[in-house]
């Protein structure tokens, strides 16, 4: 069985070496299974980054930059009062296909509604499938939303509760990605609603044409691709493109140097200075907008005292783990929206290492001889996180010096995400890059009203004053109001301790030279389209 195993994965390899030498094949070595292949299901960017490829928002951001720009509306208008939003819908729009569906219609006002009434209706079956856990929208726009109507074939309204000054920057995340309400339609009509997220539909400039789990997303460009005619940054460039899941950050390297791909994601930080020096290779670096951290659950008796939160936030040398762990790419941080943000809180800082200090709160929360607790390491390579093994078995360390054993947990990263939404673990390493250019996105996931099933705040720390200054932010729309709530509400944040935040970062992404127009997007999922690799 084992011989069998090894002689796949050769022939797997093999072909895609030969594959990344055809012509119109771009191949890129990433670095860890989707957990959903509809990013209404998810909050990770493995799956984001599927569904950028195969599907569209109403409204898009400029790959590379923050700008908004048209997607599946071609423009909107939003009322005096900020409660209605009105868009105009891109007219002779394909759908694609599959073995068991062929479009009869071009994409209207019906695919909208029924894409966000799936994430709403709980009689929907396509609700059901899901035991209604969109976690994106629910933290996003699950306060705010009221309706979606259809009131033409090209015009859809939005109604909101309340004003949400992010709601147009909110659509372009994509689990926001418009879904065919036709093949909605035949997929409950044969029994298989599942298939609409198992067999994804898009509109999008690749269509999906195989997934195997723990291998390859492999993709085929859609020559309908609306995109194309429109000159559209987002357009393919190469007939094929091929995730290969290689978790491992140095065989990604060195299956760059062999050409079995041409894109690497997720460097090691000490393989950079060498990729530089490779005159085939080319590093393209962005300051990202990312938050990374160990984020304590308030349901355990030891952890709902915010002595000993602190006095675990005291024990950590977080200046040697940033060192070591992001070694030139990290700096230590505090406060919540990263230096990339508007908002940013300038004045709270990291908590002085101070192992004598801590074992005092411990003693006064009624732990003088410590205790032990769960500690959970990412398992995969992240661009806020480079080695959670590494960052987990220091601060493994760190606590042992007050007492606290920490036992290191981790699994295979669809399984860490689903467990971690499920509020397991005692002490759970995560983090999120930001999918839209606004603050409100991360701090939203920690409100007392994102406490619920399918909710983000899967920690269940709930303050007032956070939550009331991040959602008051959310109904003005002046920007600098808005910055002193949220610098506000990481204060508030940063007193509580219900998180040890861990360091503004850099990511980095290793190509060819073969390879052009690839531009290191940072919110959201990574655009392929656009890019081409030279024969």
């Amino acid at each position: 069985m084992r011989i069998r195993h090894v002689v796949a994965a050769m022939v797997l390899a093999a072909g895609l070496s030969a594959e990344a030498q055809a012509a119109g094949t771009l191949v890129v070595c990433t670095e860890a299974s989707p957990d959903a292949l509809n990013a209404q299901l998810s909050t990770a960017n493995t799956s984001f980054d599927v569904t950028e490829q195969t599907s569209d928002r109403l409204v898009e951001m400029e790959t590379g930059s923050s700008k908004l720009v048209p997607g599946l509306a071609e423009s909107w208008t939003v009322s005096e009062d900020g409660l209605r939003y009105t868009f105009k819908l891109r007219h002779g729009v394909k759908w694609q296909s599959n073995a068991g569906f062929k479009p009869s219609r071009d994409f209207n006002a019906d695919d909208v509604v029924f894409s966000f009434q799936r994430m709403t209706d709980e009689q929907s079956p396509f609700y059901k499938i899901a035991n209604g856990s969109f976690p994106m929208f629910s933290g996003l726009l699950g306060a705010p939303f009221k309706s979606v109507t259809k009131t033409a074939d090209d015009t859809v309204v939005f109604e909101l509760k309340n004003p949400f000054a992010p709601f147009l920057s909110t659509l372009t995340v994509q689990s926001m990605s418009i879904l065919s309400a036709e093949y909605a339609a035949q997929l409950e009509k044969a029994g298989t609603p599942s298939d609409i997220d198992s067999k994804p539909i898009g509109t999008g400039p690749f269509a999906l044409v195989q997934y195997q789990k723990d291998a390859l997303v492999r993709f085929r460009a859609f020559p309908e691709f609306w995109g194309n005619k429109t000159g559209s940054d987002r357009a393919a460039k190469v007939d094929n493109l091929v995730f290969t899941i290689t978790p491992d950050a140095s065989v990604r390297l060195a299956k760059l140097q062999a050409n079995e791909c041409q894109i690497a994601r997720y460097p090691n930080p000490a393989d950079i200075p060498s990729a530089r020096g490779n005159p085939d290779l080319v590093v393209q670096d962005s300051t990202i907008s990312a938050i990374n951290y160990i984020r304590f659950q308030i349901n355990k008796p030891q952890l709902n005292d915010r002595r000993v939160r602190e006095a675990l936030a005291e024990a950590i040398d977080l200046e040697s783990l940033v060192k070591v762990v992001y070694q030139e790419t990290g700096k230590p941080t505090a406060a919540m929206i990263p230096p990339t943000l508007w908002g940013h809180n300038t004045t709270v800082a990291p908590r002085k290492y101070d192992p004598e200090a801590a074992k005092k709160l411990l003693a006064e929360a009624g732990f003088p001889n410590g205790f032990s607790l769960d500690l959970w390491a990412i398992p995969v390579v992240r661009s806020y996180m480079p080695n959670g093994r590494r960052a987990a078995e220091m601060i493994q360390a760190n606590w042992a010096n007050i007492g606290v054993k920490a036992n290191i947990v981790s699994y295979e990263w669809g399984e860490y995400i689903k467990r971690a939404r499920r509020g397991e673990g005692d002490v759970v390493m995560l983090g999120a890059t930001w999918d839209y250019p606004d603050p409100s996105q991360q701090m939203l996931g920690f409100t007392c009203e994102a406490i619920k099933p399918g909710g983000a705040n899967y920690s269940n720390w709930c303050s007032k004053a956070y939550s009331d200054a991040v959602n008051k932010a959310n109904l003005v729309t002046d920007q600098d109001q808005r910055s002193q709530l949220y610098i506000a509400a990481q204060q508030a944040f940063h007193e509580d301790v219900p998180a040890v935040l861990f360091a503004d970062v850099k990511a980095s992404v290793i190509s060819r030279k073969t390879v052009s127009g690839f531009k290191l997007h940072s919110l959201g999922g990574q655009p392929f389209g656009g890019v081409s690799v030279e024969k």
